[in-house]
């Protein structure tokens, strides 16, 4: 395979990566099994590693799949993890245990999504969610975030939106300072534009905070949890990640049981 041209772009992919992810040419070296002064040497383009380095250097920085095909490309190699599209017969039994998952999970509300907030399923509690939603902010492609923090979305019925807003926020925002992406920052102002000013009293806890979410039943205090698949080998799916919603208090929880009942 030719390669000639390529020492430029995987040097200053490698040495961006490295920085971003805070570890030193030492530790990155020691935990992909090469040499710091061989690590240095592909930093300054004098070396071209062999394609099982560069997956070598991708697992040791942790890099999303996405990323390390995209650091094999640097490198004048092919990418090896596929992207199969969402509806692709290989990941049929995924969609079959996201599914299971989301109905499992009832009678409390839980979502899949791709990066940066586009939804791919839900399940039927989701609906406590759109309530009152503008009818543009549910057509697909359906984002989310913006559902979550747009004036004519969620946010009238967020009791705590300054709060609970930022910590949406700022979960993307140290997503983008590893994977710098023009799209997500975009996003990023326009959620922000969204928020009222935080309040910074007395009382303030940071932004890691239940949902306080009105409803006609009463206050709901929601806390979420977020999976992802963790062994994934295809791009499409290790970039899926399912928002599961839990109540934070017992009359939450009753709430949300008799809604579901009703």
């Amino acid at each position: 395979m030719t390669r000639a041209g390529t020492r430029t772009d995987f040097a200053a992919q490698l040495k961006q990566w490295r920085l971003r992810c805070r570890v030193s040419q030492l530790d990155l070296a020691i935990r992909a099994g090469t040499t710091q002064r061989y690590l240095s040497f592909l930093e300054q383009g004098r070396s071209l590693p062999g394609r099982v380095m560069v997956v070598r250097l991708a697992e040791s920085l942790d890099l999303p799949l996405r990323e390390r095909n995209g650091l094999l490309l640097a490198a004048g190699y092919a990418p090896v993890f596929p992207e199969s599209p969402l509806d692709a017969a290989e990941l049929a039994p995924a969609r079959s245990a996201l599914r299971g998952i989301l109905a499992g999970h009832m009678p409390y509300p839980a979502v899949v999504v791709q990066p940066y907030g586009v939804l791919v399923a839900a399940n039927d509690a989701f609906g406590l969610l759109t309530e009152g939603a503008a009818p543009w902010l549910l057509r697909p492609p359906l984002n989310v975030l913006r559902l979550a923090l747009h004036p004519e979305g969620l946010a009238p019925r967020v009791v705590n939106l300054a709060e609970w807003g930022r910590h949406i926020t700022e979960g993307l925002r140290n997503r983008v300072d590893r994977r710098p992406d023009p799209v997500a920052e975009d996003l990023i102002a326009e959620l922000e534009s969204y928020l009222p000013p935080p309040d910074l009293g007395p009382d303030h806890l940071g932004f890691a905070v239940p949902l306080r979410l009105r409803n006609a039943a009463g206050e709901l205090r929601l806390i979420t949890m977020i999976s992802a698949f963790a062994t994934a080998v295809d791009v499409t799916l290790a970039e899926l990640h399912l928002e599961a919603f839990l109540p934070a208090d017992e009359a939450t929880a009753r709430i949300l049981r008799e809604r579901a009942d009703k």
